[in-house]
């Protein structure tokens, strides 16, 4: 591949810093989260939203907390300019939330910018000028100083507009990563000074990494640079607009912040030109995940993902971060095992110290948050294909149907589970994990239909227990226990048996009301497992005894 047509970042802009702070920092509160979905990432869309569909993100962004939200690009298009005018009307935005509106610097578009916001309680008039200098050559055919002039002659008609008017204002130079740092500052402070800001009037200047050209760090670095050096710095919000091209742009985000960013403009799940604008709700949550209150409710990721799909007419994927179908789920046994054994434990502790386990401290294997704190569904965690291990199916099958399955008895069915996903090669829900492990443990033993068996207590201490078999052959044991009186009737039978493991667990309603028993039996030097479902333990320890045999039967002859 010819590498050498593509020069590194640091050939091509100035990197002035020599010294950061950001490495040594924490981020102990969110930015502002700035939403784009509507402008930046409407016009990257192959069939941009229709006005029901922009209403529909734009009443889900005010619901889960965000406080600033880019509308449009009023000039751009009537679609964005007739939503706009409907944010105009009384009560169209709620009183805690501000709208952006996008403008070049151009007098026409300006104009028409500031007559979408009439009426519309308080705004941000969002200026925006390319000032790299591969745009300023190719793109605008300006230098420096023209562009500059360019730039305040805009920002001067804004300020004439706005004057008695509920406006701010913002100034983006796209493709800040790739301008020279000095010139960005100049333009910028010019800018500050041009619209008086102060900081109960502050000016946001944005800084995009339009393209990505570099590693994360050197954002960071560019962005402290102006954090330093930006005059009234107090009066200004430094805001960054990362997008995606290397992968990093999460990167380039929490970096940025570090660095000294108060204001983060991007998409839900990451929407945008060519890779896509940063990941807003990637970010909120990384933050929610260090114990950082990320100022937005997620916690109907789902819902939020319906919606954003169905507005950007584009699926989110599978492994997307914290939304995703499968990233909370292990397939693999060894993760099952280990988030298995880390739920338990994490009950646990919460009955240990008195509180529901939605309040107990975290700390579970694999899973960096709680999935029910974004309203998922435990069911989802593990899920089982030809990668499970016992831990995987032992899980589903207790959390669905309220099976305990003893240790030897989960080591025995995974080899039942293993053979039946390398054949087909597709997962297993819960469900057919339970038809499999009923026609391996339970069924054998059903060959003793109700009505043909019964197990009693003629006299204090000694069970009988009698049936026929479908040969028609009776059936007869006594002993000091239901158990042992099955296993006497299957000796008497030609089938002596050594009974090494019986578990019982009372009726629930997972399993319509039933009992559950497990007996591990040996036959002719072999051990079986069998499982039996009855009205009582007892009765359930008996059927799962004579499944245990059954199979032990089956096996002799097969």
């Amino acid at each position: 591949m010819p590498y050498h047509r593509y020069r590194p970042a640091h050939e091509r802009v100035e990197l002035p810093l020599a010294e950061r702070a950001w490495p040594a920092r924490r981020i102990t509160q969110a930015p502002l989260w700035v939403p784009v979905d509507l402008r930046d990432g409407n016009q990257a869309l192959a069939e941009p939203m229709d006005p029901a569909r922009k209403r529909l993100m734009f009443d889900l962004m005010t619901r889960i907390g965000f406080k600033e939200i880019e509308v449009g690009y009023p000039s751009a298009s009537r679609l964005d300019y007739d939503f706009v005018r409907e944010l105009a009307a009384p009560g169209a935005v709620p009183d805690d939330v501000t709208v952006v509106v996008f403008t070049a610097a151009r007098d026409d578009l300006i104009d028409r910018t500031f007559a979408s916001i009439e009426g519309v309680p308080r705004a941000v008039v969002h200026l925006y000028t390319a000032t790299a200098p591969t745009w300023r050559d190719v793109v605008l055919g300006q230098d420096r100083q023209e562009l500059r002039g360019t730039i305040l002659r805009a920002a001067s008609r804004m300020a004439r507009l706005a004057e008695g008017r509920p406006v701010r204002f913002e100034f983006s130079p796209e493709v800040f990563n790739l301008t020279e740092p000095d010139y960005v500052l100049e333009v910028c402070n010019a800018l500050t000074a041009l619209w008086d800001a102060a900081p109960d009037r502050p000016v946001i200047h944005n800084l995009p990494a339009t393209v990505e050209i570099a590693t994360p760090n050197v954002y960071a670095d560019q962005i402290e640079y102006m954090h330093r050096h930006l005059d009234r710095r107090d009066a200004v919000i430094l805001s960054v607009h990362p997008h995606n091209d290397r992968g990093t742009g999460v990167a380039c985000t929490e970096l940025a912040v570090l660095a000294g960013a108060q204001r983060v403009e991007g998409c839900l799940f990451g929407n945008g030109e060519r890779t896509g604008n940063v990941d807003l709700a990637t970010l909120a949550l990384n933050l929610y995940a260090q114990g950082v209150d990320p100022m937005i409710d997620f916690s109907d990721i789902d819902g939020v993902r319906r919606v954003v799909e169905h507005c950007n007419r584009l699926p989110v994927p599978e492994r997307h971060p914290y939304v995703g179908d499968l990233v909370h789920t292990a397939f693999s046994g060894t993760h099952q095992d280990a988030i298995s054994k880390g739920l338990a434990h994490h009950a646990k502790r919460a009955a240990e110290l008195g509180v529901p386990p939605e309040q107990a401290p975290w700390d579970v294997p694999y899973l960096p948050i709680d999935p029910a704190d974004v309203g998922r569904d435990y069911q989802a965690v593990i899920r089982v294909n030809s990668q499970s291990g016992k831990g995987g199916i032992a899980y589903l099958l207790r959390t669905r149907y309220g099976l305990e399955l003893p240790r030897r008895l989960q080591i025995d069915f995974s080899a039942v589970v293993q053979r039946a996903t390398d054949d087909t090669g597709a997962e297993v829900t819960a469900e057919e994990l339970w038809r499999l492990f009923h026609v391996t443990y339970v069924t054998p033993g059903e060959r003793f239909q109700p009505g043909t068996w019964r197990v009693e207590e003629d006299t204090p201490g000694v069970h009988a227990f009698t049936a026929d078999l479908p040969s028609g052959r009776p059936l007869h044991g006594t002993g000091d226990g239901p158990l042992a009186a099955v296993a006497a009737a299957l000796a008497a039978g030609g089938t002596p048996v050594d009974v090494l493991t019986q578990v019982e667990q009372p009726p629930a309603p997972e399993r319509d009301g039933s009992a559950i028993a497990y007996v591990e039996a040996r036959v002719d030097g072999a051990t079986y497992w069998g499982a039996g479902l009855a009205a009582t333990p007892a009765e359930a320890s008996a059927r799962a005894l004579l499944a245990a045999a059954a199979r032990a039967e089956t096996h002799s002859t097969a």
